[in-house]
């Protein structure tokens, strides 16, 4: 993708080394987050046993002893402050140039996506309103709840901004073969196509419908929030296609990033076997088809996965 030298979007909010306060809440819970799949499972239950509340309380009280207060370390973003030794701030954490590169594309991918959902949006008579990304390291909060970098990149509808630890790009390439800066342009693509149907009701809408339904037809409703998202992401992908900037090969890579992330090829890397009512994100065949569907047609109302089959 032919992307240096270009405009780069002001609404990055840059968070790694930060280390967030340890809040509640679950960013892929029912009202939660929309994030692309890391083919890792949570843990069921969720509660802290009496006996670790007890061992918590007993190490507080230790580090106390100590004159570390672990509640203000938490507010303090996970700093710890020890009496008679000097403290680095995060902001100053040393980052390596290609770090800085993948910032750099990050903002001009971002800043592509507005210009095209912007030009969208008027056309239509609307104003879109743009999304912030956050840029993490390890873990962060949002107004979804506390996540970490295992979790992937997610998009909040709570406070409208896309999470993404940087380091996602490496295990995209090496666990799942989707190699390519193209690739790594339709994750962020397909999180701000999460944003577009929060803007236009998809999203507020799903949330309060998937409070009544079971787990399987909130999966079966998740899938068709997924695959518009995809066909969104080629929306974008076509605009920038018009604009000259994909080299040989960038389609193919995000079709490829695609296919890698579908739940059956993830389902089949990770246990050998599928569960199809299981699927919450769309198999790598709909993915593909979906995506595609919004490259070729470049239009909003080809995009519709609520009708018919998928």
């Amino acid at each position: 993708m032919e992307w240096k030298g270009r405009r780069q979007s002001d609404n990055i909010e840059d968070q790694r080394g930060a280390g967030p306060s340890m809040g509640g809440g679950n960013p892929f819970g029912r009202g939660g987050g929309f994030r692309i799949p890391m083919g890792g499972g949570r843990r069921a239950g969720g509660g802290m046993s009496i006996g670790t509340i007890i061992f918590l309380v007993v190490i507080y009280f230790i580090f106390k002893a100590m004159g570390i207060d672990l509640l203000q370390v938490m507010g303090n973003g996970g700093q710890v402050s020890v009496p008679g030794v000097e403290q680095t701030e995060s902001a100053n954490r040393r980052t390596s140039p290609q770090e800085e590169e993948t910032k750099a594309f990050m903002a001009t991918v971002l800043a592509e996506t507005e210009d095209t959902w912007n030009g969208i949006f008027q056309a239509a008579g609307e104003r879109y309103e743009e999304p912030k990304m956050v840029l993490f390291s390890g873990s962060v909060q949002s107004a979804c709840g506390f996540a970490s970098a295992a979790s992937g990149p997610f998009y909040c509808p709570g406070d409208r901004k896309v999470y993404l630890d940087m380091s996602f790009f490496d295990e995209l390439a090496s666990k799942f073969d989707a190699a390519g800066d193209f690739a790594q342009a339709y994750v962020v693509a397909h999180e701000v196509g999460h944003h577009v149907q929060n803007l236009t009701g998809v999203l507020p809408r799903f949330n309060q419908q998937r409070q009544r339904m079971s787990q399987e037809e909130a999966n079966q409703m998740s899938v068709r929030v997924e695959l518009q998202a995809d066909c969104y992401a080629g929306i974008w992908g076509k605009y920038t296609q018009q604009k000259g900037l994909l080299d040989a090969g960038d389609l193919d890579e995000a079709l490829n990033a695609a296919t890698q992330i579908g739940d059956d090829t993830i389902q089949k890397r990770m246990q050998g076997y599928v569960v199809p009512e299981s699927f919450n994100h769309g198999t790598s065949e709909q993915r593909r088809r979906w995506f595609k569907r919004g490259f070729d047609t470049g239009r909003v109302d080809q995009c519709d996965t609520f009708k018919g089959d998928v």
